[in-house]
This record gives structure tokens, sequence and C-alpha cells, in this order.
């Protein structure tokens, strides 16, 4: 039996499993984010069983020492909710709050209602409330939409906003370029933690027009998936993974934005922040991509075996995003780098 076909067994192994994510803080020691509930969904996607799941969350839960949420506060109203963004020490009182919004609303009304006060605040947590957001729709989980919302909300991550200012490039990549030439950014010290970096870069003020440089239209996301996937596949870095994943994430999560180019523009802005962190790679060139499509690769059994034996979250995430971009867009980078990442081929470049 084909990998990607779980049986209904684990499937409610999964719900069981899933059920008890709300016991834990979205972030863990020094806010790294807990990606538990997001890549538990990925590994029963990719075919992991319910022993496996079970032993992939045991271990997770102990290496990263997992633990429960902040305690309550105090009740959050209508009125008094958007006093508790950014602080992460009221994520369990947001949580109140989302959860009965979602249950009142539902949860098409309330992203509807929530996403454009969040949108400009997509990098919360390095993009991982984007993700559990992203997880919660797959699965349709009202619950877990309500904890997305709130985890986005505590971990809000303050960039420049848009002036309105005319675009310069429809070329997410040349964005990217227009960054790299930046060179206050290229003086600035790498800190531990995605999150403080991107915050740190939207503090130089040569950087706050990127987030206006972007021209958003119909082939826009696209173009940025194709831009993600060229430079994760020339590089395997791991700011590069998370925006081919954040790529996969943003589909799931534009369709129930009011305002997609406010999400849009903030999310490449994210990505943009972390130039410095990649080292400043410049993209490979058409030929170049061209030629690595026709290396031979690794079937997608064989790569979502390997993942699926993986205790890195980051393999189960990547092999499962590249999976599903890739039955969009047809791309075969998507599989050469899923396969390089699992170390099923030699590198390429």
């Amino acid at each position: 039996m084909a990998l990607d076909r779980p049986q209904m067994h684990d499937t409610a192994a999964l719900a069981r499993l899933m059920a008890e994510m709300p016991e834990y803080h979205s972030e863990f020691y020094k806010t790294y984010a807990n990606h538990a509930p997001m890549v538990l969904v990925a590994l029963h996607r990719i075919g992991g069983d319910a022993a496996r799941m079970n032993d992939w969350f045991n271990h997770y839960r102990d290496e990263k020492k997992l633990f429960g949420p902040p305690e309550r506060q105090g009740p959050l109203t209508a009125e008094t909710w958007e006093t508790a963004i950014g602080h992460r020490d009221r994520e369990t009182d947001l949580r109140d709050f989302f959860i009965a919004e979602v249950d009142r609303l539902g949860i098409e009304a309330a992203l509807a209602k929530y996403l454009p006060r969040l949108s400009p605040g997509v990098g919360a947590s390095a993009l991982h409330a984007l993700m559990r957001m992203a997880y919660a729709l797959l699965r349709e989980d009202a619950k877990e939409v309500a904890i997305s919302l709130a985890y986005w909300s505590a971990c809000w991550l303050e960039m420049p906003k848009s002036t309105g200012a005319e675009p310069l490039t429809k070329d997410p990549a040349e964005v990217l370029a227009r960054v790299a030439a930046i060179d206050v950014l290229h003086s600035l010290p790498q800190k531990e933690l995605l999150w403080h970096n991107m915050m740190a870069v939207g503090e130089v003020p040569e950087f706050a027009p990127v987030v206006d440089w972007i021209k958003v239209d119909d082939k826009t996301v696209t173009r940025m998936a194709s831009a993600s996937i060229a430079l994760f596949t020339a590089t395997q870095d791991f700011c590069a993974l998370h925006a081919v994943t954040g790529m996969h994430w943003m589909r799931i999560v534009l369709p129930y934005c009011p305002t997609p180019d406010v999400m849009l523009r903030h999310f490449w802005q994210g990505v943009a922040s972390l130039m410095g962190s990649m080292g400043f790679p410049s993209l490979p060139s058409p030929e170049t991509l061209d030629s690595w499509r026709k290396l031979p690769v690794p079937s997608w059994d064989e790569i979502n075996a390997a993942a699926a034996q993986s205790y890195d979250e980051h393999d189960l995430s990547i092999t499962f995003s590249c999976q599903e971009e890739m039955k969009l867009y047809g791309d075969p980078l998507y599989q050469l780098a899923a396969a390089r990442r699992m170390g099923l081929v030699p590198d390429y470049t």
C-alpha cells in the first residue's frame, strides 16, 4: 500500500493526539515554535501509522520539554482583545476569546473578521502561527483555528507597514536581489532565533520600503512559490525551507483572508528580511534550474518513507509541503529538493 494513503484507524489515532495539543504552549524554550500540532498532521499525510505518530510525539515532547500554556490573566472581549496583541503571556486569554468567537461565528466568518487585522503580523513566531493556521484549516478543526488566531496575536511580529508607494516589480526574486543590495544589512549580527533576525532587519530604515516593492496580482502566489523552491533547491538553507513551506501554508490560508494582498506583501517582506540569515544568496539561472529538473530522483514513496522515520520536524514539514506544491505546480524541483533534504540524492550544485 502506498505511504500516502493512511488507514482510517490511523486517522482516529491522529484525532486522539490532536485532542492533546491544547494542553501545550504554542512555543517552548526561548520561544522556539512548537511544531507538534502541525507535524503530526504532516506525518499522518505522508503515511505515518498510529505507532509512529505516538512515537514521534513522545520523542518531540520530551526532547523539546514542552510545557503548558501561560496562566490566565483576565478575560478579553471584542473591545479589549487587541490590547493583548504582541503579549506572549496573554496567549491563554486570547485562546479563550477566539475559541468563543470561532464557536459563535464559525471558521470562515471568524477568519474574515480577524485576519485583516492580523495579516501585517504574518511573521508571528517566524511564520509558525501561519503554519498552525494552515494545518488547522487542512483538518477543518475549529478549536485549532481559534488557537492559531491566539498564537498569531500573542506572537505578533511588528514590521514596517505599507505606505501605498508604487511597486517596483512583479518578480519576487528581484525583491530579494534588491534587499541583498542594501549594504547596511550585511553588517547586522545574526541572532539565534529567526523572528529576532526578522525584527532586527525590520528596524533598519533602509528596509522599510521593501513591503511596497512587490506588485501583487493574480500570478503573485505562483511567482513567490517558484522563487521559493528555486532558492531552496539551490541552497538547502533553513530559511529558504520556510519560504517553500510558507507558500504552501499561504495557499491554504489566503482564501479565508479578505486582504490577501496585505498578507502576501508582509509574507514576502518576512522572507526578504531573512536574506542575511541565508547569506544573501543569488537565485540560480533558468538554465541551471532546467538542468536540475532533468536529474533522476527517488519516488515520492521513497522520500515519504525516509521522512516518516525522521525525528526532525523540518524533514516532515518540507516533505509534505513539497509534495503538495508539486501536485499543483508540477515542478520537479520540489521532488529533487525534498530528496536532497532527506539525503537520498547527492549534492547536485
